[in-house]
């Protein structure tokens, strides 16, 4: 599989906290990674940095072979954030076009793809003030695919989503997977940590296990996920 995201040695300090110590990591092509933490583990600090928002005390971030950060590679990053970072008084396609600006020129034919991808073409022309969570949600995934890039970092993008939304969600990113996408995706949902291809535990700055969901269990011989994080955060802690 194609590299597309090299992580060595990542560090980030803020005053005289060290957040995140010396983590490595790869995300490659057609894969989908769970990054799972509790509260304050460091998990949106790690994803600033591949956005390049946060600039790390020591260590690289490479995509696609090219230094984070850096202006140049901000069209190849879709992200999606946890909160619908949307404005309300403008339309949907407003909104794409906006937020597409800001990472390049997107032509009109990707956002409507992206849009038609999400069901959202006929709610376009619609106030975002107008939509419901869900077709936030779903926006905000629009928005996160316009670009065409080949990776997407999402935060929490389930969240708040009801069963029926959450799967077409899912169902959506096994298809950008498919498509060649790397996929790095925060969750504090231990199921949909299982739907992943590769889950990653980080707790207190330290990544403390990885591997294919199968393999976690296995290892720490335990049925689930959730089971796996808790036996991992004990045996880095003793």
């Amino acid at each position: 599989m194609e590299e597309i995201v090299s992580v060595k040695n990542l560090s980030v300090q803020f005053e005289k906290e060290e957040i995140l110590k010396k983590l490595s990591l790869s995300l490659f092509a057609g894969e989908i990674v769970g990054l799972i933490g509790p509260s304050g583990s460091g998990k949106s600090t790690f994803m600033n940095a591949l956005l390049g928002i946060v600039a790390p005390n020591s260590g690289e971030i490479k995509l696609l072979d090219i230094s984070i950060p850096n202006r140049k590679v901000m069209r190849k990053i879709g992200y999606m954030a946890q909160s619908d970072a949307l404005f309300t008084e403008l339309t949907g396609k407003q909104n794409m076009e906006f937020f597409g600006a800001l990472q390049g020129k997107i032509s009109e034919e990707e956002l409507l793809k992206a849009a038609q991808t999400v069901g959202l073409t006929s709610a376009l022309s619609k106030a975002v003030s107008k939509y419901s969570g869900g077709m936030k949600r779903r926006l905000s995934l629009a928005i996160a695919l316009q670009t065409g890039a080949p990776l997407l970092c999402l935060d929490e993008p389930t969240v708040g989503s009801d069963p029926e939304l959450r799967q077409e969600i899912w169902t959506e990113l096994k298809r950008q997977a498919e498509m060649g996408k790397a996929i790095l995706l925060t969750t504090h949902v231990m199921e949909e940590a299982e739907r992943c291809d590769r889950v990653v535990l980080l707790r207190d700055g330290h990544f403390v296990a990885q591997g294919s969901p199968e393999a976690l269990k296995s290892q720490f011989h335990v049925t689930t996920v959730e089971e796996a994080f808790i036996q991992a955060g004990d045996y880095d802690e003793n």
